[in-house]
């Protein structure tokens, strides 16, 4: 009876302690070295030029296109978090080289 009770409780603390324990995703406010900053909410994109959208998100890779009015306007875009801190943007093409972006400083925003 007591093993079974130890067990029970083990189950139970390991369980709770999963349940605390949630991936990164890529919600947050991004900041890239020279200067440029970029928001995500869940799907909720705010680019580094400012305008909202929506992409497509799995919490830890989203990718959406870029819109009229920005450098390199229609151009699909990839981020794909490669850290809790640190996430990957591509450009076009998977073989064009990622632009490394990491999370904003509580003070930069």
């Amino acid at each position: 009876m007591k093993r079974l009770v130890i067990a029970a409780l083990f189950i139970l603390v390991a369980s709770a302690a999963q349940a605390q324990i949630s991936p990164p995703a890529l919600d947050g406010d991004w900041c890239r070295a020279d200067g440029k900053r970029l928001s995500v909410k869940g799907p909720d994109i705010v680019t580094p030029g400012g305008k909202p959208l929506r992409a497509d998100y799995a919490r830890a890779f989203a990718s959406w296109v870029i819109p009229e009015g920005e450098p390199n306007a229609g151009i699909t875009v990839t981020m794909m978090l490669v850290g809790s801190d640190r996430a990957h943007m591509r450009e076009g093409a998977a073989d064009t080289p990622p632009e490394e972006w990491r999370r904003c400083p509580a003070s930069a925003g």
